[in-house]
């Protein structure tokens, strides 16, 4: 956490770490690793509804829970952006990190690989393997999908590759 600012490093100080290392092969084991990740994220989002920072929205969509699916947003120029997001666990959970996705903004970055998986090999994966099992879906938004969308999105919308959803509205109707 060295080199962090003081912001991130209370976040992820106030994340649950994890503790069982299960996947979605391993039966009650994975079980238990669900309620743990389940109780990190809801960790994650009652702060950052505290703090006035909420910015997305996920569950998993299958009983397995290895399917997950939700929203994610950031705000820029007081305009709010909404992606949709969905990942899914991979099999050698938790030693590989799950590859998060935006679809709507695949081919829109050379930040992203196919399929709108955005790119997080450089900064994330050692921190991800070197913090194997204790980070969960929590960690992977908090330290993985937050400073991409926060140094993308600006990108994006400042070069035209994205617009608000009102910007679109009115020129259609135009």
């Amino acid at each position: 956490m060295e080199g962090w600012d003081p912001n991130t490093k209370s976040t992820l100080t106030q994340i649950p770490l994890l503790t069982t290392k299960a996947g979605p092969r391993d039966g009650a084991a994975w079980t238990q690793r669900l309620k743990e990740e389940y109780k990190s994220l809801i960790a994650y989002t009652q702060m950052n509804k505290s703090n006035d920072n909420d910015w997305f929205r996920i569950s998993a969509s299958n009983p397995e829970g290895t399917r997950w699916t939700g929203k994610c947003w950031y705000v820029h120029n007081l305009l709010k952006y909404e992606f949709d997001l969905q990942f899914d666990i991979p099999v050698t959970y938790p030693s590989t990190a799950p590859e998060l996705e935006l679809p709507q903004l695949d081919g829109k970055t050379q930040k992203m690989y196919r399929g709108g998986k955005i790119c997080l090999t450089v900064h994330f994966k050692p921190l991800w393997a070197k913090n194997c099992p204790r980070f969960g879906i929590a960690h992977a938004l908090c330290l993985g999908l937050a400073p991409w969308l926060a140094a993308e999105v600006p990108i994006l919308v400042d070069s035209g590759m994205i617009k608000h959803k009102d910007d679109a509205t009115t020129s259609t109707e135009t």
